[in-house]
């Protein structure tokens, strides 16, 4: 019972005692006991009508509680990504693994068989004014040029390197502003390895600008940036190039470059002191062991790529050229290949081949394709691949390296080089 009736119900029991037998009825005149009853009648109805209001108010705070509980419930249930829209686009993820298996054929030398991994991963942060930042590690070796772990040494631990870290701005449409330790920015045909190694993460500034017709690139990378060191030196190159369509079915992407790498009178950036990979050098008369480039390699680069639709399915083809002008001799570089197909959706397959010649001199031999003839300069031969696409992020491929030949230039009995390898890849 709440308060309101119970103050009622002592009010009528007043009543009652007043009218009760034993009490002086007479003092009370019968006008005024007809008033008190219909004022008790009247307080009586306001009693019940209170007292539905109140039901139904109580029926309607469960309600509420009710719908209360179950949207809590509901919020529970919501997984914490979903949430604001656009929050994940702030971070990408992404990484591969290279399963690999090869076969070496060196000269007269026992033919070489490894296992080899690589394993990358990293991520790119979307931060305000247009800038992004990316990280990636790498699990392999310390070489510019090649990002594998050869397994062994009993199942041993393999070393964590840093692949890249940079930060790129993009003032306006088009342009973009990187530095650090960063993917490649120069254009390289078909992912043609004359200049660059494919695994090479070049490390300094660099600038661009693109539409959908002209690209052009600059570059400062260091390869020794301490300004301490007798070693140190940075080269500066510039890339100019312009995609044009021709006709319905093809479309060609050509342009040229230019790149300054002072390094005559410098010992090696990466490795032994007497190892140059291909590229002329000269050592001391007395102290045998401290040995310096011969040249600087200034180079001039030219490239054309050709791609074709109209065979049913998509095509290339290409040519790359370099010359060091710094250079007398053996100063000329060049690769034209081919490929048909395209592995990329599942099921899709490609086929290619090219053909390379590169002089002792012609390039920074630390830089260049690390496969064919074993890598370096001062090698020529045939490269020959395959790949299948399981689906869009798992290839496998085989790639053949035939009749290729080392250190032309300085026997007169060049040395063979024959190489297989099988890949099977992974991207996530």
């Amino acid at each position: 019972m709440n308060r309101l009736s119970l103050g009622l119900a002592v009010a009528a029991a007043s009543l009652a005692s007043v009218v009760s037998p034993g009490t002086a009825v007479a003092a009370v005149s019968e006008a005024d006991f007809a008033r008190l009853q219909a004022q008790m009648a009247g307080l009586m109805a306001r009693v019940a009508a209170l007292e539905e209001e109140n039901a139904e108010l109580r029926e309607n705070t469960a309600n509420a509680v009710s719908e209360i509980r179950l949207t809590r419930e509901q919020v529970a249930a919501v997984p914490l990504r979903a949430a604001p829209t656009g929050a994940e686009d702030t971070l990408q993820f992404s990484g591969d693994f290279r399963y690999r298996y090869e076969e070496i054929d060196i000269g007269q030398r026992v033919v070489r068989t490894r296992h080899r991994v690589r394993a990358r991963a990293g991520f790119v942060a979307q931060l305000p004014q247009d800038v992004q930042v990316g990280l990636k590690v790498a699990a392999g070796n310390d070489s510019p040029v090649s990002g594998n772990a050869t397994l062994g040494g009993g199942g041993q631990s393999k070393d964590l390197y840093l692949d890249q870290a940079w930060a790129t701005w993009r003032p306006f449409t088009g342009a973009y502003a990187t530095v650090g330790k960063m993917k490649n920015p120069m254009y390289r045909p078909e992912g043609s390895g004359l200049l660059w190694d494919s695994d090479y993460t070049p490390e300094g500034i660099a600038l661009g600008w693109a539409n959908d017709a002209v690209f052009v690139n600059a570059v400062a990378h260091a390869l020794d940036s301490d300004s301490v060191r007798a070693n140190s030196a940075f080269y500066y190159g510039v890339q100019s190039g312009f995609t044009l369509a021709l006709g319905e079915t093809l479309g060609l992407t050509a342009g040229g470059g230019y790149i300054d790498m002072p390094v005559k009178g410098k010992n090696t950036y990466y490795g032994s002191s007497d190892v140059f990979f291909g590229n002329s050098f000269s050592c001391d008369s007395i102290l045998l062991t401290f040995c310096t480039y011969d040249n600087n390699y200034e180079e001039l680069e030219l490239f054309a790529t050709l791609d074709i639709d109209g065979l049913g399915m998509p095509a290339a083809v290409y040519g790359h050229y370099a010359q060091n002008l710094d250079a007398d001799d053996e100063d000329t570089a060049w690769s034209a290949g081919a490929r048909l197909g395209k592995a990329s959706a599942a099921g899709s397959w490609q086929v290619a081949y090219e053909f390379a010649s590169i002089e002792a001199d012609s390039l920074l031999a630390l830089l260049s394709d690390s496969n064919i003839g074993g890598g370096g300069t001062d090698v020529r031969g045939h490269k020959l691949g395959a790949v299948f696409a399981v689906d869009k992020q798992w290839h496998v491929g085989l790639t053949l390296f035939i009749d290729n030949e080392t250190l032309s230039s300085r026997f007169d009995d060049p040395i063979d080089y024959d190489r297989v390898i099988f890949d099977t890849s992974f991207k996530y």
